[in-house]
């Protein structure tokens, strides 16, 4: 078998290294790709060093049977359908593709159904809907899920490594922000991505279109998602509203049954969950007009991106177990 992974040297292009390692996969042959500034460096997989190469044209018609990509949306844009149309199974984590129809959009843990019989482009989802759709998808199998009130508290590496850095940097007193519209250390920013016509953030609107997706149901998602000064994971504080009755030990019940899910007896932080592969949930209470309300974290760079990319890559070797 024959894999790589293009945008290695990123936050999450490291981290699918890192998993897929983990996670035991072994290549026949696998590669690196990454621009021209990161050519030569090297990133361990399985002890041995792997030199990254400049991403091309003519790299991906090199007959891969998988690439991961996390190069950003216009990367994919160009190099994804070139290695598409060679016979690769491309799994990309940007948004360049998420809504198009005829590409999958997929949480394996919650609809890998769609991948049956399925080649080409699949689109990892958004960072932030991954972990909601894990906690939301053994209700919505149970109780049919209507609507969902979701404000999010997002790391700065959902922003990549210049996130983390820009973090950094102004906790040293260096507050000139160019990665946040505001100063991101000691501060909540309202604003991911810019703001539509509607009021909405591109982030916001993500969530509300994902998730109808990925659960295929017309439910309403209304989001606020707010940047916060936290280098890994992110939480959301989650309202949801069920087209049938149901209880508090039932929904207690469901998480505890679902494999991809923990339940805390009081609550998860991001610092406490840095490194998991679940989607964790705490604070779990009817409100006073019957939802469900609870507090969601979730590792965003391996949960959000690497580990759903790995997982999706695992439909197909472990033969859509």
């Amino acid at each position: 078998m024959k894999a790589g992974v293009v945008g290695a040297t990123g936050e999450v292009g490291r981290t699918m290294v890192k998993v897929l390692e983990e996670r035991g996969h072994v290549f026949d042959e696998f590669r690196l790709f990454a621009s021209e500034r990161s050519k030569g460096v090297k990133i361990p997989f399985h002890g041995e060093n792997i030199p990254v190469e400049i991403l091309t044209e003519e790299a991906m018609k090199d007959g891969f049977d998988f690439l991961l990509f996390s190069a950003g949306k216009e990367i994919s844009k160009h190099f994804a359908p070139i290695a598409s149309d060679c016979g690769t199974t491309v799994i990309d984590n940007s948004s360049a593709f998420r809504m198009d129809p005829k590409i999958p959009l997929v949480v394996p843990d919650v609809n890998s159904h769609v991948l049956k019989n399925y080649r080409g482009i699949i689109a990892n989802p958004n960072c932030s809907t991954i972990q909601l759709v894990m906690a939301l998808k053994p209700l919505h199998d149970l109780y049919r899920l209507k609507h969902v009130v979701v404000t999010t508290m997002q790391a700065v590496s959902g922003s990549g490594h210049k996130g983390i850095e820009e973090l950094e940097m102004e906790m040293k007193g260096d507050i000139i922000p160019k990665v946040y519209p505001k100063q991101i250390a000691y501060n909540c920013i309202p604003q991911i991505g810019p703001f539509l016509e509607n009021g909405f953030s591109e982030e916001e609107m993500k969530m509300y279109n994902e998730t109808r997706k990925i659960m295929e149901c017309d439910c309403v998602v209304e989001a606020t998602t707010v940047r916060v000064p936290v280098f890994y994971g992110h939480s959301e504080s989650v309202w949801a509203e069920f087209e049938n009755p149901f209880d508090l030990n039932g929904v207690l019940k469901a998480w505890k049954n679902t494999p991809y899910v923990k339940v805390w007896d009081d609550y998860p932080t991001p610092v406490e969950i840095k490194g998991s592969d679940l989607s964790h949930v705490g604070r779990v209470r009817i409100s006073p007009t019957n939802a469900l309300m609870f507090w969601n974290v979730a590792d965003n760079v391996r949960v959000g991106a690497a580990t759903n990319a790995v997982k999706i890559l695992e439909y197909f070797t472990n033969a859509g177990r």
